[in-house]
């Protein structure tokens, strides 16, 4: 997992669930590299992770390598962002959308 500030990493389950009790706030981009809105989306989470850069880990899922987690959350399709604050899932937001959209998403819970 990359550390670099304002990078958004590429995590496995496992450290998915350490994140979740670890951070405050926590933005998960569930993400495929052949999903197409995925790449539009991307961007968009890097400006996050830089915005909010120590006051919301951002953090992206490749749902290929981690089915389970895409499962337990019942998506059934992606771009999907998923908010989570002190471990509990607030907000979903599917499919492509404007930066401010995450921007007050996040705004909403600091």
């Amino acid at each position: 997992m990359s550390t670099e500030a304002g990078t958004v990493a590429d995590i496995q389950e496992s450290e998915f669930y350490t994140l979740l009790t670890q951070e405050k706030i926590l933005v998960v981009d569930f993400t495929a590299t052949w999903c197409g809105p995925c790449r539009l989306v991307s961007p968009l989470m890097e400006q996050l992770a830089t915005e909010y850069n120590g006051r919301a880990k951002v953090v992206k899922v490749d749902v290929d390598n981690n089915k389970p987690l895409f499962k337990q959350y019942a998506l059934r399709s992606i771009p999907a962002i998923l908010i989570f604050k002190d471990g509990d899932l607030v907000e979903k937001i599917i499919g492509v959308s404007p930066y401010e959209k995450f921007k007050e998403a996040v705004d909403n819970l600091l």
